[in-house]
């Protein structure tokens, strides 16, 4: 675990500083920042890092991004040398390790860190619901036509995987409808990590930055963060039982 953490904690290194020298707005985010908060670092059962940026930063990272030494590599859905990649946000990896996941047999990537965009969704709350109901329905869908079967019941998989809707048109779906470009005064992650309307906070959060600790160095977040952690988590800074310490199920080995 120490030396899985130490190479996430390099590649951690290497995106903020990639993204300090061309001003790229960051935040530690998720599991990430709760650990800063409460521990200066991982939470003990923790094993993956995860930022937050704005769309507008996210898509020029994704525009700009190198990496000269070749140990690190980009892994993002428009991206041309990445493939089939399974999911719909960026991972950067180390190119000198590989993992291999419990429920994506046959699928590999390096040790990885996890960037989410943060897009606008809509302030009524009346509409918001059905917006992350079709969320779930054509992200599922997207996944059952990617990979085996994660789904408890077959029968789901099967109608998900073969209802007629070719992957191409989701893809369209989900990069022209999910991503809504006027600004409104309320963001999420709208990728397929989560299903959870609870996961909105307000868009003034981002406004600005602080630095927080993590494993001793400093990173920053957005300014609004216990308004984003208090929406999701509610009482963040409490540990929580051992039916809720979650893990992420994957090997992982140098090359």
């Amino acid at each position: 675990m120490n030396e899985l953490r130490q190479i996430q904690i390099a590649i951690l290194d290497h995106v903020t500083q990639f993204c300090d020298e061309h001003h790229i707005t960051y935040f530690l985010a998720c599991g990430s920042l709760i650990g800063a908060l409460r521990h200066k670092g991982y939470i003990p059962w923790d094993d993956d890092i995860d930022l937050f940026m704005p769309r507008s930063e996210y898509n020029r990272l994704v525009a700009t991004y190198t990496d000269t030494s070749n140990n690190y590599k980009m892994m993002e859905p428009t991206r041309p040398d990445c493939g089939k990649y399974l999911y719909t946000f960026i991972k950067v990896c180390d190119t000198r390790t590989i993992i291999t996941e419990d429920d994506v047999p046959g699928y590999e990537l390096g040790v990885n860190i996890d960037i989410f965009p943060l897009d606008y969704v809509s302030d009524n709350l009346r509409l918001r619901p059905y917006i992350f109901k079709f969320k779930k329905f054509i992200y599922r869908m997207r996944l059952c036509k990617m990979r085996p079967n994660f789904l408890s019941s077959k029968f789901n998989y099967l109608c998900y995987r073969y209802f007629p809707l070719p992957l191409s048109v989701i893809n369209r779906i989900i990069w022209k409808i999910f991503k809504q470009h006027k600004p409104t005064g309320t963001v999420c992650n709208m990728t397929e990590t989560n299903f959870y309307a609870r996961e909105c906070f307000p868009a003034k959060c981002m406004e600005g930055t602080v630095e927080v600790e993590f494993e001793g160095k400093r990173y920053k977040t957005m300014s609004g963060y216990h308004t984003y952690l208090s929406n999701f988590y509610g009482d963040y800074m409490t540990v929580p039982p051992e039916s809720q310490r979650i893990h992420h199920y994957f090997k992982a080995y140098w090359k």
